[in-house]
Formats: structure tokens, sequence, C-alpha cells
């Protein structure tokens, strides 16, 4: 008998990085020491013999009962609830979820391999993610559904756009009280308990936030946890799949299922009717120019339809339809359904060029070669592998404009009209392929859609859609053009210039890899993807389509779990092709590829910053960064993340060690900041959240402010704490509040018709952004209050063209700002400044040239100013992650890079001098770094 063979992978904690509390901002290493689990992640080998009359669920569970020393799975049939059993000849596949007393856990699933045979049924290995070392209560959560749900929808808020403060559309209300009470861009369900396997386990509340994105109008559909015990949202990430890179929503993430069903045809068949009776021959021609058939349906009013039941054979019922949805904005399609909505019709079953024009033929066509490549080449009926509907929408808009993009919402896809360089998004077949695949890994693996998990999700979805996509249209792995990705969408530009991504792109971990936080294409899904989906493509040109295909099916089918990283997915791969037979030689070239790639044991402790690393993985993504007078604020957790934040600080200088200056109190001590002589931080308990201060030379916690609603940012300088906090409308207020006296209010009263954010304060002086009513609509600027004499000055700005106010900052002398005065120029804005009292105003880096900058933040001391720049992303790469610029207050030398660090660069903190902190999460980790000086260029 073969001895078991346990490969104890350690992805489970570090897998999706912040995808869990604690883990990092970055993407997440997949591959760290902390496993929080005995049970192994990969057991092969096994001829162990179990019950062969009952359900296969119930064989595998008895398996890991009897095992107790290999798995450490207490009671498996009651911690282990069925997710599916997939047959595939004599083969069998059982996915097991595991629960924590009745409460499901994020991403703990386990898989039991077995094959049938002779009345016999035995298994053959077992692989996934166990939390064993769970250790909490389940049964009295501290916070309400009705409070999480708050404070859910202000954390995606604060994430959508908490900066800049944008213009509110049209006119003032006429009732000052009812200024801000339209309609909230966003709302929130509450979608039960949820346990974060970090550490012994944090429990949470989930909560799906829907709606649009106030400031673009783009469709917003965030899963966010809320930790139950202080109501913090420790985590949140979108639920729509796109296939290019959506800044809108920064990223996306794993599929959830949709609100409403597919509309019924009032021409539908009976029930019992022959399917291929249904089917009535047809033509369209695609958009490469060739005609090609398909299957349409004659409903009663004698319109040919585009729905195709010619797939259903022996005992599958799927349908495929395609939509018309053709001006339908795109937020009324994502985790929905448009009203009134009906399939793609004609009078004819010859469809005429209208049809390709607007991809439905494509659409239709493509998602047959889909669901034949999956029936053909694995016997799946469907991405469900039940015989589910499949259905596409066509030709969704944002409002009223192109919507160049495609995604997955969980049930169906929705494809974007297109216009300009961009065909709709249906013509392609391998964006077809690519969405359609999303379905399939969603119900197999399901591999969460952050960090490198997310990336293993989209590697995975490209290699299968460019599979179908060089078969369906008999392209050569030879063809120089065969790896692209997207390459047909153009309507001039050539393939290679047009293709999203290339899946021959040499990428590898050690040059390409990028660490980024969740804030940023929720941890490198696009970013990173072509590191592994270009191992699987040098897998299929070694060895041949028919064979590569199969084994990354039967990895990622019987293998994977949802918190897979990197070298869990390389394992999975190995392990799939050595069940499938493969030859030493063949085996040699998949390992030979992954190494090509960088994904082997141990590759992140190659990566590395050029900056000083003052803390390594501090554990937190969000919660912010405050410096002043050479000392540092920021939040940490313990070394696995499952413990609250709370507030440290220490020497800018790297000097010593930090000290613990919040209580840990198992509330969340967020959003810190310093002067040099005290800490103010937000504290998040389960009914309030309370902004604390404390002196760094020790003293007592002294609580200065309560908020029922939500506190977005705390600043301290002096005597005075600033903060900016939401009101029941969702308008933002700048307030203040003096420490020793206990006097403050709203620097703008508190009034709903006024909003005010981004507030920085120095020497009794607050700067903010500002909005307000007028007349002829609403206007922005940039406004100071001084403190100590009560005086309110307007910064010179153009109210009537600004569109959007960055960040403030304010120094003993200066104030900085930056600014958009250019709807139309992808979020490009100015940086200027100002005399405190308004006078000597002058731009230092101008919106229409010269260094382009998509301001988000800025942070600023009396020798330079520090911006924090986030382009638009149309790919995904180094160049287009957050990055900081500094500049001298006079501007003197124009704008130099800070860092040359190739991960994300948030929460700049100034200090003295030229001195910058920041929280860098090159490594895959969030680690809190500085520098003195900038780095200057990077090349």
């Amino acid at each position: 008998m073969p001895a078991a063979h346990a490969q104890a992978q350690s992805a489970p904690v570090s897998a999706p990085s912040s995808a869990l509390p604690g883990t990092g901002g970055g993407t997440g290493t997949g591959g760290g020491t902390e496993t929080g689990t005995e049970t192994p992640s990969l057991v092969t080998g096994l001829h162990d013999a179990v019950d062969a009359k009952g359900s296969a669920a119930d064989a595998a569970r008895g398996h890991l009962a009897g095992k107790k020393s290999r798995y450490h799975i207490a009671d498996p049939a009651r911690d282990l609830t069925t997710v599916s059993t997939q047959s595939s000849g004599h083969d069998q596949t059982v996915r097991l979820q595991q629960d924590y007393q009745g409460v499901p856990v994020l991403g703990g699933q386990y898989v039991v391999r077995m094959r049938t045979g002779d009345g016999t049924r035995t298994v053959t290995g077992t692989s996934g993610q166990y939390f064993s070392a769970l250790d909490l209560a389940t049964t009295t959560p501290r916070v309400t559904a009705r409070t999480a749900i708050t404070r859910a929808v202000g954390a995606v808020t604060g994430q959508l756009g908490a900066a800049p403060l944008t213009r509110p559309p049209g006119r003032p209300a006429k009732n000052p009280k009812t200024a801000g009470a339209k309609k909230p861009a966003l709302s929130g369900t509450a979608d039960g308990l949820t346990v974060l396997p970090q550490g012994k386990g944090v429990l949470t509340r989930h909560v799906t936030v829907s709606g649009t994105n106030p400031r673009t109008g783009e469709p917003v559909r965030q899963e966010v946890y809320v930790d139950a015990r202080s109501g913090f949202p420790v985590l949140q990430y979108s639920a729509l799949q796109t296939f290019a890179p959506d800044t809108a929503t920064t990223g996306t993430a794993p599929d959830t299922a949709t609100t409403g069903t597919a509309p019924q045809d009032g021409t539908a068949p009976a029930p019992g009717a022959d399917p291929q009776a249904l089917v009535v021959p047809g033509t369209g021609v695609r958009y490469n120019g060739q005609q090609t058939e398909l299957n349409l349906y004659q409903g009663a009013d004698g319109a040919y339809q585009m729905i195709d039941y010619g797939r259903r054979t022996g005992a599958s019922n799927v349908i495929l339809t395609t939509y018309d949805a053709r001006g339908r904005e795109v937020s009324s399609a994502s985790g929905a359904w448009p009203s009134g909505i009906k399939p793609f019709s004609s009078s004819t079953p010859d469809l005429g060029p209208e049809y390709t024009d607007d991809g439905a033929v494509d659409a239709h066509w493509a998602a047959g070669q889909v669901y034949d490549y999956y029936r053909t080449k694995f016997g799946r009926d469907s991405l469900d592998g039940k015989g589910g509907s499949i259905n596409s929408l066509v030709g969704v808009v944002d409002q009223g404009q192109p919507y160049d993009n495609a995604f997955w919402d969980g049930s169906k896809m929705v494809y974007g009209q297109g216009g300009g360089d961009y065909r709709t998004f249906s013509a392609d077949a391998d964006v077809v392929g690519h969405e359609m695949t999303h379905g399939v890994i969603q119900n197999t693996a399901n591999l969460v859609y952050a960090g490198q998990s997310g990336a293993m999700n989209e590697a995975l979805a490209d290699y299968f859609g460019n599979a179908i996509d060089v078969e369906a249209n008999h392209i050569p792995m030879t063809d120089p053009d065969a790896s692209l990705i997207g390459e047909n969408l153009c309507v001039t530009a050539d393939p290679r210039d047009c293709a999203l991504r290339d899946l021959d792109d040499g990428a590898t971990t050690s040059k390409n890899f990028v660490g980024v936080s969740y804030r940023s294409d929720d941890g490198g899904v696009h970013e990173n993807s072509t590191i592994f989906s270009g191992a699987l493509w040098d897998i299929r040109q070694d060895l041949g389509g028919d064979l590569a295909d199969q084994i990354v099916y039967r990895a990622l089918t019987s293998y994977m779990t949802p918190l897979d990283g990197f070298t869990q997915g390389r394992a999975a791969v190995i392990a799939a092709a050595t069940e499938l037979g493969v030859t030493k030689a063949q085996m040699q070239s998949v390992k030979r590829a992954f190494a090509a790639h960088g994904i082997v044991p141990g590759w992140e402790t190659a990566l590395g910053v050029d900056a000083d690393t003052l803390i390594t993985k501090v554990n937190t993504t969000g919660a912010g960064l405050g410096a002043g007078g050479g000392k540092y604020a920021v939040s940490l957790s313990n070394d696995d993340g499952s413990e609250p934040y709370s507030v440290w600080a220490g020497n800018t200088s790297g000097k010593g060690a930090p000290t613990l200056v919040s209580p840990n109190n198992g509330d969340y001590n967020v959003y810190p900041d310093t002067d040099g002589k005290n800490v103010a931080w937000a504290d998040f308990g389960p009914t309030a959240i309370t902004i604390k201060v404390r002196p760094l030379a020790g003293g007592p916690v002294k609580t200065v402010y309560g908020s029922g609603t939500d506190i977005t940012s705390v600043a301290i300088d002096g005597d005075y704490v600033v903060f900016t906090e939401a009101d029941p409308y969702g308008n933002q207020h700048v307030g203040y509040q003096n420490i020793k006296t206990g006097v403050g209010t709203w620097v703008d009263g508190g009034r709903y018709q006024l909003g005010t954010a981004l507030p920085s304060v120095h020497d009794g002086v607050i700067a903010y952004a500002k909005s307000w009513p007028e007349s002829d609509g609403y206007k922005l600027g940039v406004e100071t209050t001084d403190l100590n004499t009560g005086k309110v000055t307007l910064m010179p700005i153009d109210k009537d063209r600004t569109v959007a106010i960055g960040q403030t900052a304010v120094t003993s002398d200066s104030v900085y700002w930056m600014a958009d005065t250019d709807p139309t120029d992808g979020g490009r804005v100015s940086l200027d400044r100002a005399n405190l009292d308004g006078s000597d105003p002058v731009t230092l880096s101008p919106e229409t040239r010269g260094t382009p900058l998509y301001g988000y933040s800025l942070t600023a001391s009396d020798d330079a100013v520090t911006v924090l720049s986030v382009p638009p992303a149309t790919t995904w790469d180094n160049d287009t992650l957050p990055k900081l610029y500094q500049m001298a207050p006079d501007g003197a030398g124009g704008l130099q890079r800070v860092s040359c660090d190739r991960g994300d660069q948030v929460f700049p903190a100034a200090d003295t001098g030229t001195r910058v902190l920041w929280l860098d999460g090159t490594t895959g980790w969030t680690n809190l770094v500085k520098r003195d000086r900038p780095a200057g260029k990077c090349t």
C-alpha cells in the first residue's frame, strides 16, 4: 500500500493576506509560516478503503473521522457540511465547508478525493484549509446587525472616495434640513455571521453593500465583514469579477449570488418539450467577418430569439440565452436584472449586421463554444456542473456612455457596449471564456478573489478563456499572438497593442510581483495574474492543449480551495499531473514552468524595499498612520492578526522599540495621529465611536469626543484634535475639540446643506475642503479656520470650475491642496498652495502639463510637500500603483519620487524636514517604512 504523503502547505493564514484581518495589507504570501492549523493542506498517495454503499459525502467525513491523528478534525459530522460532490468516471471529489459552532468559516474548505470500482470506494487524497486552532464565542455578538450595516456602508463609501470631496449634483434644496436627504447611493444587507480564520478566529457580521459609486455612478457590490465585538469593518472587497481592472470599485473579489432571477419570457415552451424540436437554425456574422450558425428559438409571436436549447442532451437542462441590454445602465445589471429585459430577437433567423455590431452574435456563439469545451473535454454540464442556465447580458452602458468592461456577477455574464476604440466586450471569445470560467471557478475551488488566491482566480479564467479561444478559432499555439487576451476588442489597434494581458509576457515573482493593499486591485488580482497564468501557458506549450487542460482542470476542481496562494496552486497542479500519470519528462516540464516564473517554495523572501523598515507585518489595512515631532503613531495587531488593533508609537528615526499607547481593550483603535507630544485616535466600540487622546510621556487615556455615526479621520496638533464625522444623511463635517478645555464644534456648524472634509491642523489653524450652496448650484473650495482668532479664510480658488478638492495640508506659513477642474481628464489634479491668509497663491504642479498627478492624499512639513498619486489603470503594472511624489514648498526642483518600491505606497505622513513615512505593500505584507529624502527618478 502506498504511504500517505502529507504536505503541509501554509496557505491558511497568509494566502489572501488582508482578506483575513491582520495578515497584512499586501497581496499575501501564500507561503508564510503561520498556518493556524494542524490539518495538512495536501495529502496524496492514499489508498484507504471507505464505505462504498452510502453517499460520497458521508464516506468522506467518515474517512476524516477515522484518521484524527492525521487530520486533527474533532468532529467532521458536526463541523463539515457538504458543498458539492463531483463525479467523473470512477473519480469522486467531495468539497466540505468548515463551520465553527454552526457559523461558516471564510475560506475553510476541505476536499476529499475518492475512486470507485468493483463495488469498492477508496480515498486517494485530501487537500484544503481546515482551521483547527479556532477558539472563540459565537453566540453573543455585541454589535447589532443595524450597526454593522451602518459601519459597512460607511467603510465602502470611504474606500470608494473619501478623497477627493466632490461637488454635489444639481441645485441646493430649498429646505436646508433636507439638503442632504437624497436617496443614498449605497445600501447594505446583513448576511449573517462569519468567522474569519485568523489566529483563534474573528467573529464578524457579513454585510453586502450594493448601489452605485457616488463619484462615478459605476456599479458597486462589496462584501464587508464587520467585527462583531467592536463594529469595525475589518475586511471588504468587491463581488464583481471584471475582465479589465475596475478602477472605480478598486478591484474585484469572490462571487456571490445575484438578486433576483432571470426574467421569464412569456413565449417560453411548455415543460417537457423536445429540446431539439425547439431549435431553429440561424446565421449571423461575427466581428471577424466569419459567418456562423446559431441556435435560435421561435416564440409564439413569430420572432426568432437568441435562446439555445440545442445543448440539451441526455439529462442536461441547460439553456443558453443572450439578452438585449443595449442602453441599460451597468448599475442595474450587477447583482440584479434590468427591468423588462428580453432576449435579442429578429424577424428572420438570418441575423442582420446590427446584431454583429452590437456584439450579440459573438456573445451567443462564444457562449456555446465555452459550454461545448467544458462538456466535451471534461464532461462538465454547464458552469455549475448541473446543467444550470447560461445567461449573457450584452450592451450595458455607464451613465449613458460606453462601458469598456465585462464581468461575472455570480450568476450571469455582463458585457459593456464599448465605444470609441473598443468594440462591445463580447467581441472576443477569450473574454467570454474568461467570464464564464469565473462561473466554473465559483462552483469548484471558489478561489477568494483577493490577493494571491484572486490572482490565481484571474489566471485560471485567462488560461481557460485563452484555451477556448485558440481552439474555437483554430489558432495554433505557435502563433505569436496566441497568448494574447482581449486582442480582438479594438476597432483599429492591432492585436498586440489592443490586448489587455499576455500570458506569454514572462512575468516572474522576482521581477514583476507587486505587493498591493486591498485598496488597489483587491490585492493584485489583475496585476499579478500573469505570473501564474504564464506558468500554465508554458505547460500548455510543452505538453500540448489536451493534456495541459486536463491537468489544470483537475487541479482546479479536485485540489484547490478558496484560500490557496501561488505555492499551493503549484502543488495542486503538480499533484494533478501526478494523478493523471504524466511521464518523468513531462513532470520536469511542469516544475520548470513554475520555476521559470519564480513560483517556488519561499519565493516571497526575495522581495525587498528601498526604504528603511520601521515595523514589519503591521497586520492592519486601512487604519492609517500619523507622524510629527520625530514620532509616529500606527495601529498594530498581534503577530497572527487575530487581535483587534491597538495604537503604538515610536521614533521616526527608527531608534528604540515602539510602545503601546492605547489600551488593548477589544475595540479597534484606528486612524492614529501624533504631533510628537500627544497621540489621538478613534476607538470603534459596539455602540459608539470615541476619540481618545494620550500623552506620549504617559498618563491616562482621555475621551474627548463620541460619535453615533462614523468617524473617518483624526488629526492632532497642540491643544486641538480635528476629525471628520458623517451625519445621518451621509454628508461629512469637520469638527474639532480642545483637549484641555473640552470646547469644540464643527467648522461648518454641522449644517446639512454644507460639507467639509479632508482636514489638517497646525498651530491652531484648521484647513479643509468645503462644499456649499449658492443660488446656481453647489461650489467647492478650500477654507481655513484660525481657532486662535476665529478668523475664517476662503482660499483663492475657481469655485465655479472646480469639480473636486483633494486632501489639505497646513504648515506654519502655508496651506496646500489638490484641485480638479476638468472632469474629462481621468482624474488629473493640480497641486496648489497659498499663504495662511490666502495671499500669494501659486500652482506648484499644474493639472494640464508636467508630471501628471492623480491626487488622492497629501501631507506636508515646513520643508516639503508629499503627494500620493493613484493613476487610472487600463493595465496593471508598477506604474499604475499608488506612488509618492515630493516637492519643495516653492516648487523648486519639481516633483521627485519618494521611493522606487514597486508595491503600494499609501497613507503618507510627513515628519520634520523631508522625512516621510508610509505603509508599503511591496513585500506582500503591510510594512511601516520611511525615507529621509526622496529617491529622485526611478528607472
